[in-house]
């Protein structure tokens, strides 16, 4: 459930939270609504790359649970996004090689939490989200992070194929989560690198794991053959971490 005060209704409200610079999760517009005000919204958020849903009036109606919407209603970030090259500025002001998590869609908020918090307590630079079919930065996940959305920084992006294939040419590589991948106690995982983990049901898509250099598998013995997403991510992470901080 959402928290009422990450949520805006009406035209001239939403209109206002853009342009005092608020950073939006989502915003939701009622279908056939593109004249005044409603078209102001719709430039200002194609300019800051916000994520538009056209929905029916019905469909707001339930969102907005009896507020007066005006065809409108917005959900605010949790934390602001940046962008990939703020977290490679950050590895090179550190002195360090670029440690990203690249996420393709996770849908809950709960394990987005969980794994911004990860990111942060083993030194990653950054998470990346995709825009779509993904969870964003809301108050759930924010809850989740246990404070580490305020220092850890996390991109939204349009397409994490496209990203990866820009982040190679700044020299990372890039280490998908996959069951049938090699065991991670084989791979060399030093260096600026990726690590890449799929949506919870069904993993990481087949274009984004052939973007991949290399598939990481969690050796497991026990009568279940998976883990939770942002578990799974902690266990890869840590390894990473580990030999990161080899000598």
């Amino acid at each position: 459930m959402r928290d009422e005060s990450a949520i805006v209704y009406g035209r001239y409200p939403v209109l206002e939270a853009l342009r005092s610079g608020q950073t939006a999760d989502r915003l939701f517009v009622q279908e056939g609504l593109k004249e005044g005000a409603v078209f102001t919204i719709l430039q200002i958020a194609g300019k800051l790359g916000i994520r538009v849903d056209f929905i029916k009036k019905e469909r707001l109606d339930e969102l907005s649970r009896g507020e007066r919407h005006q065809g409108v209603l917005m959900y605010l970030a949790a934390a602001r996004y940046y962008e990939p090259s703020d977290m490679l500025r950050l590895a090179a002001e550190r002195g360090e090689d670029a440690f990203l998590f690249l996420l393709d869609g996770i849908e809950d908020p709960h394990n987005l939490g969980a794994i911004i918090r990860t990111a942060n307590v083993c030194g990653a630079h950054g998470v990346i989200i995709p825009k779509r079919r993904a969870s964003g930065l809301t108050t759930v996940a924010a809850k989740a992070s246990a404070g580490a959305v305020s220092h850890t920084m996390v991109a939204r992006v349009s397409n994490i194929c496209d990203t990866i294939e820009k982040l190679k040419k700044e020299g990372m590589w890039f280490v998908c989560a996959d069951m049938n991948g090699k065991s991670m106690y084989e791979l060399d995982l030093k260096g600026p690198i990726g690590l890449v983990i799929g949506n919870e049901g069904s993993g990481v898509s087949r274009l984004v794991r052939e973007n991949c250099d290399f598939a990481a598998s969690i050796p497991m013995k026990g009568q279940i053959s998976s883990l939770n997403a942002s578990v799974a991510c902690g266990i890869l992470a840590y390894e990473i971490f580990r030999q990161r901080m080899e000598k």
